[in-house]
């Protein structure tokens, strides 16, 4: 990956340093072109604890995630963690999962992973994501297999992903009472069709549960109380950190640069064209019809005012281009309905985002009815030096400083004339849309590094651990 070099050093440093630059506008230009080729491979505070009455305890983390002597997660070299995923795909939960893995792996921990819902049809997907884990030294197993019991037994933490993955407990049977001590529940989910009794009858018993901002941890702990007459067990809120390699691209200005230019001209924007993305999973959660509403809006408020701009347009990264959902037919509609399909640009999901935050503008975070439980893309765009134009609803409130390093808008129908103004406001006014994204940056600088989501987990992690060794 690129690295962001300074001017000082010896000249063979430097050499080395340009050589592996060099080396990334050649990969990135090569992934690029595969990228837009529609490959099915590449698409993606603290911390508190959250007591029972709402009690919040702050863990305390370094300012910027510097200075540390060693990894906040070493002392989980050579145990066993299980790693239990509802599903294998490009998802968020899974993904997270995974860069969970490769965080424990990296200090010798021993991780173990099995997948709840497998299907039977091959899946070039999941192979590719199988791979992955494999290369990092992870081991698989099948959810059906003993193996998988016996391993759950040996765990010294086994991370259930997701509420779904609740299910996979009644199938340990008799070793349930066990394994309940030592399991970390990390939930994502703010849909109120997950708040079913068959997934969360464990969750009081649980040593914890791990949910991404305070919103969706005081979301759970309602409604289950509420809605299921259970009580949610010690809830750690654990804000989620750009990855390292992420971070080494935004920090390097020729990287963007290159991945910039690249994407543009693919695309067939011009560098000085002004561009805003919306990089999510194509779905009517994620709001993408309202965000091309407010696009349509926005143009035709400016040509009202007379408003002389280079010409903006619209990429949505996250599409589906062999399945042709119902929704990605009716937003392809919209574009041709209201002629704009020549400024709006849909990209097939990918783990890739780096070089789609290089070449855009402005992320539009546009989640709706509770919002993003956090909402990776966020934080990943505002390293990118990006302001974000996200819903008021889930964790882009617990991330987007209002006014600062974004722009919040209702959600609905009724957020769509807000932020078609606000996307005129970013366009017309260029200082504030620069100093929006450098304080976007400053900001994942001081609280969501790899780092800092180390530093959080490990207090869980630790946490579990004294709970499981009690029993």
């Amino acid at each position: 990956m690129a690295r962001h070099y300074y001017a000082a050093g010896r000249l063979g440093v430097l050499r080395k340093r340009w050589l592996l630059l060099a080396l990334l506008a050649t990969v990135a230009i090569s992934m690029l072109i595969l990228l837009l080729m529609n490959s099915p491979f590449e698409s993606c505070d603290r911390a508190c604890q959250v007591k029972r009455k709402a009690k919040v305890r702050p863990v305390v983390v370094s300012p910027g995630g510097g200075g540390l002597s060693m990894n906040p997660l070493a002392f989980m070299k050579s145990k066993l963690v299980l790693l239990v995923s509802h599903e294998m795909s490009l998802s968020g939960g899974p993904l997270l999962l995974m860069e969970l893995a490769y965080m424990l792996r990296g200090v010798g921990a021993k991780v173990c992973w099995i997948t709840v819902q497998v299907s039977s049809e091959s899946d070039d997907v999941v192979d590719n994501l199988e791979h992955k884990l494999l290369s990092r030294g992870v081991q698989i197993f099948s959810a059906k297999d003993q193996a998988a019991v016996g391993i759950a037994l040996k765990a010294d933490i086994v991370v259930l992903n997701t509420a779904v993955s609740g299910k996979w407990l009644d199938t340990l049977k008799t070793n349930v009472p066990h394994i309940l001590p030592k399991v970390l529940w990390w939930i994502h989910e703010m849909r109120g069709h997950y708040f079913k009794l068959e997934y969360v009858k464990y969750l009081p018993m649980v040593a914890g549960a791990m949910i991404d901002s305070h919103v969706t941890a005081a979301y759970w702990r309602n409604r289950t109380q509420d809605r299921l007459k259970i009580i949610m067990p010690q809830t750690y809120v654990v804000h989620l950190g750009n990855s390292k390699d992420l971070m080494e691209v935004a920090e390097s200005g020729v990287a963007r640069r290159v991945l910039r230019e690249h994407v543009r001209e693919l695309l067939g924007v011009r560098q000085e064209d002004l561009l805003f993305g919306i990089i999510n999973s194509v779905s009517r959660g994620k709001g993408q019809d309202l965000f091309l509403q407010a696009f349509h809006q926005s143009m035709l408020l400016m040509r009202k005012k007379k408003i002389q701009l280079p010409s903006i347009h619209a990429v949505i990264v996250g599409s589906d281009l062999s399945a042709q959902t119902k929704f990605e037919s009716e937003l392809r509609n919209l574009t041709r309905s209201k002629q704009i399909q020549n400024r709006v640009h849909f990209i097939n999901k990918t783990l890739a985002v780096a070089p789609y935050l290089s070449a855009i503008d402005v992320l539009v975070q546009n989640s709706q009815a509770r919002g993003e439980c956090f909402g990776r893309i966020t934080i990943e765009a505002m390293a990118f030096h990006l302001p974000v134009l996200g819903t008021a609803a889930g964790g882009t409130t617990e991330i987007v400083a209002n006014g600062s390093t974004g722009l919040l808008h209702p959600v609905g129908k009724m957020g769509v004339i807000p932020l078609a103004k606000n996307m005129i406001k970013l366009a017309t006014h260029v200082e504030q849309r620069l100093t929006m994204g450098r304080r976007g940056y400053e900001r994942v600088k001081e609280m969501f590094l790899e780092v800092h989501m180390a530093q959080r987990i490990s207090t869980v992690f630790s946490d579990v651990l004294g709970k499981s060794k009690s029993h």
